[in-house]
């Protein structure tokens, strides 16, 4: 590399490398690895979905950035049908490649750098940070409004539910989101991605009447099929919201070839049109939950939030690399809290992403102590 450096210079280590001994070293369990750390789908994708996929595969040339109207309509309505968000416009929908490239970029997209403040959350999802590191603009961690004194920042991420905690924020802390962004002209981006799968109370949209007001102005509501849809290897996502943010990215996009390949977008305008096979797949992570949460109970964990979303935010009151090595001894791999921000340290999330088979193995060994 020249002398100006190399570009992972500004990152911090990729957190998934620090963790390869004590994976290895549950890998060694008689009775194999039960791999609860990345939150990566198991379930098949449903047959729907693959006949979408199949169904244009003969179509040779370039897709649109903006992706078909068919799609952006499916995005629309699934929307409102699922989750009452109501008054998006399909020109205000894009596609993106899986919504880890969105956030990762998203600063970049929007023109941010080094006079520039991002707010994520104080225990947050890697890639808020790095998309902000990138784009070469400071970074705070803050769950209020308060801890930020007089900065005034251009972006401010939120998530919910939250991964990796579950916690679900109310329409009261959105609505005071939403107001001090707009004093201060800041752009709001509202990671929903796991919106379709709280399990207690009820979670909303930054897009919800109740919090905006039916008006979406710097607003961004982030979205994935990969979770409810078992799509994560198909990388489909999209982000829905304010109109004229969303055709600033579309523009910029365009111009930088960032575009969903035709037969995905098919196959999410298949997945978004069919409640059937999402209502099935809560089901089974619904199941899985139930039985792995009284199984860390037995086990002396404490189990905070995680009332939505696909992991159990779990402590036994110790270090998480500590509880990481308890877990690995019995063959179970976690991911540690200090992923995800210094106020994760005794926390490990334990995923609902594994077979019935794998998460029935995780339960005998955690309830044979």
């Amino acid at each position: 590399m020249s002398a100006r450096g190399r570009v992972s210079s500004l990152l911090p280590d990729f957190p998934w490398d620090t963790i390869a001994s004590v994976k290895a070293k549950a890998a060694a369990h008689p009775g194999g690895i039960v791999d609860l750390s990345v939150g990566t789908p198991v379930d098949p994708v449903d047959p729907l979905i693959r006949a979408a996929l199949g169904s244009v595969a003969e179509v040779p040339g370039y897709p649109t950035t903006h992706g078909t109207l068919e799609l952006r309509t499916a995005a629309v309505d699934a929307l409102k049908r699922r989750f009452g968000i109501t008054g998006i416009d399909p020109a205000a929908v894009l596609p993106v490649i899986g919504t880890k490239e969105l956030i990762a970029g998203l600063p970049r997209l929007l023109g941010l750098g080094g006079g520039d403040l991002v707010v994520i959350p104080e225990v947050a999802y890697p890639t808020y940070e790095v998309g902000a590191l990138l784009a070469g603009t400071q970074v705070a961690r803050a769950d209020g409004l308060t801890q930020l004194g007089p900065r005034s920042p251009a972006l401010i991420y939120v998530n919910s539910p939250s991964n990796p905690t579950g916690r679900v924020l109310g329409v009261d802390h959105l609505r005071k989101v939403v107001a001090y962004a707009r004093e201060r002209g800041a752009i709001v981006a509202s990671d929903e991605c796991y919106l379709g799968l709280t399990w207690d109370g009820r979670a909303v949209s930054i897009l919800d009447h109740e919090v905006c007001d039916g008006d979406h102005t710097g607003l961004l509501a982030i979205h994935s099929l990969s979770k409810t849809s078992n799509l994560a290897s198909y990388r489909a996502g999209f982000v829905a919201g304010d109109p004229a943010l969303v055709a600033e990215l579309l523009e910029v996009r365009k111009h930088s070839g960032m575009m969903v390949p035709f037969p995905i977008q098919a196959a999410m305008t298949a997945a978004l049109g069919d409640d059937t096979h999402e209502a099935q797949q809560r089901e089974r992570y619904r199941a899985r939950r139930e039985v792995l949460r009284n199984a860390l109970l037995t086990a002396g964990f404490r189990i905070d939030h995680s009332e939505a979303g696909l992991y159990l935010w779990s402590t036994r009151g110790e270090p998480c690399r500590s509880t990481l090595d308890w877990l690995a001894d019995r063959g179970i791999l976690a991911a540690p809290g200090d992923f995800y921000g210094p106020t994760g340290a005794e926390h490990v999330r334990i995923t609902l992403t594994a077979t019935d088979e794998r998460i029935a193995a995780a339960v005998r060994r955690l309830t044979a102590i």
